[in-house]
């Protein structure tokens, strides 16, 4: 019963996160970095192809990374169509996108599905650092808490249904990525009120 709400939860959370952002987005209400979003798009969909080859789980016995697939490709696409000129690639964004290619090219030459999954988890935490970056470099938040809790909800709700080490390692990965994130965007918008 708790492994069927966890995964209902998780599909129901991240379909509504996904109308959310879309909406956020096309206001222009959020200024959202592409390049995170590109690298979450490139390395949730090689994260979950690296779990399925691993054993023979379902798409459900990692129902975050399955929902997460469809969430950061519409966001991806939403930011391409829809964001402003800040979205878009810098030198930094683009050293990190050379990392990513790096660790999915070991995948395509060694096929280690484990070691792959474990590393593309290393592209997972790379992915925040545009964003991270940017929060700094402008001093200025653009990102949502709401959406960001909302996400942070689904991961905690997630471990109630993860099927096999490769999928607990994703959603604590997750979970710990997301209070981070959140702990900068507070922090960055607790140091631009006390310059006001």
């Amino acid at each position: 019963m708790l492994r069927l709400f966890s995964i209902y939860g998780v599909s129901v959370l991240n379909l509504a996160m996904t109308v959310y952002y879309f909406r956020l987005i096309r206001r222009k209400k959020i200024k959202p970095s592409l390049a995170m979003w590109v690298f979450f798009t490139l390395a949730v969909g090689l994260s979950l192809i690296t779990y399925m080859k691993e054993g023979t789980h379902s798409l459900w016995d990692n129902v975050l990374n399955t929902t997460d697939l469809f969430f950061v490709s519409t966001v991806s696409l939403t930011i391409l169509l829809f964001g402003d000129r800040s979205s878009r690639f810098n030198r930094f964004d683009l050293l990190c996108l050379g990392a990513v290619a790096g660790i999915v090219i070991f995948w395509f030459v060694t096929r280690n599905h484990t070691l792959s999954h474990l590393l593309v988890q290393g592209i997972l935490v790379i992915a925040y650092f545009p964003v991270v970056n940017r929060m700094i470099r402008t001093g200025e938040n653009h990102e949502s808490y709401l959406l960001w809790g909302g996400m942070l909800l689904a991961s905690v709700l997630a471990l109630f249904s993860t099927g096999g080490t490769l999928a607990f390692v994703y959603t604590i990965r997750a979970v710990v990525c997301i209070l981070l994130l959140m702990g900068v965007m507070v922090w960055v918008d607790r140091r631009r009120k006390n310059r006001s």
